[in-house]
């Protein structure tokens, strides 16, 4: 259940994603997602901020439609050239997506946070 004093007040962290779910994201910008992604022992390239704004972008248009498998096999389609899955798993060791969306600032796909999941464990 929201709490409508705190979306009222704090709008910019009330999101509804396309099915209609509202989440409370954190604030973000690219300075927070340095200083998250620095804590995860990343230092954000070109190619990490790529993997941050399609995860971003993905969210805003489609929020939670795919699980965490298939977004991750819709990350690897624009890298494909560059070593695809194995390329984005040098990113981010953590998890292309697990650890791609706490830098994203957005939640993950249903599933993904299995330690198992999205890393290299």
């Amino acid at each position: 259940m929201s709490n409508f004093n705190i979306s009222t007040a704090t709008p910019e962290i009330l999101h509804a994603d396309p099915q209609g779910d509202i989440h409370y994201l954190p604030p973000w910008s690219d300075d927070i997602a340095r200083d998250l992604a620095a804590k995860e022992g990343i230092d954000l390239t070109a190619e990490h901020w790529e993997v941050v704004h399609l995860l971003r972008n993905h969210y805003r248009l489609r929020g939670h439609s795919l699980t965490g498998t298939k977004l991750l096999k819709a990350l690897e389609e624009p890298f494909a050239m560059r070593g695809g899955l194995r390329h984005l798993y040098e990113l981010f060791p953590g998890g292309p997506v697990s650890q791609g969306s706490r830098v994203a600032g957005v939640p993950a796909p249903p599933y993904s946070r299995d330690l198992s999941f999205g890393s290299v464990q």
